[in-house]
């Protein structure tokens, strides 16, 4: 299932990531990125305040990164990609805490999330993905051999 993020509004409810940080947009997209290239599936992020000369639209793995230039607002664009799905709205979920997002995401018929309970998977999934692998099961020899000393101690015991 595809998403659409109202980016900094995630950034807001990020425990590591402020909106102070001139990187914030930067970490956030490297985290979802890894998320979704996990889970195998795509995203829109959008961002408000365009900088002049910056680029509108580009990929960044499994994201399509929006940043939306004034007057227009992240807000509103996520709106308009929810008309431009029609019924194939039903299909995405919107994460973001902002009522007015969330009132199109519910007029169109799209899953919602907060921003608090996407960050939440968020930080569960980078825990998850940094733990070790768990160790290779024991070949058949090693378990032989295991079996061989266990069954010499109980030979001891009796």
């Amino acid at each position: 299932m595809p998403y659409l993020i109202d980016g900094h509004n995630l950034i807001g409810a990020m425990a590591d990531i402020s909106l102070a940080d001139p990187q914030d947009e930067e970490r956030l997209l490297r985290r979802l990125a890894a998320y979704f290239h996990r889970a195998g599936t795509r995203a829109h992020v959008y961002f408000d305040r365009r900088a002049p000369g910056a680029r509108k639209t580009f990929r960044h793995g499994p994201l399509e990164v929006h940043f939306v230039a004034s007057p227009r607002t992240a807000d509103q664009a996520i709106a308009r990609h929810l008309q431009r799905l029609g019924r194939e709205a039903g299909n995405w979920t919107v994460v973001s805490t902002d009522h007015a997002v969330r009132a199109a995401a519910r007029k169109a018929g799209a899953r919602l999330l907060t921003s608090q309970a996407f960050a939440s998977r968020l930080s569960q999934s980078a825990t998850t993905a940094g733990m070790e692998k768990p160790p290779a099961p024991a070949s058949s020899e090693e378990l032989d051999r295991w079996m061989r000393l266990f069954k010499t101690r109980e030979e001891e015991e009796d």
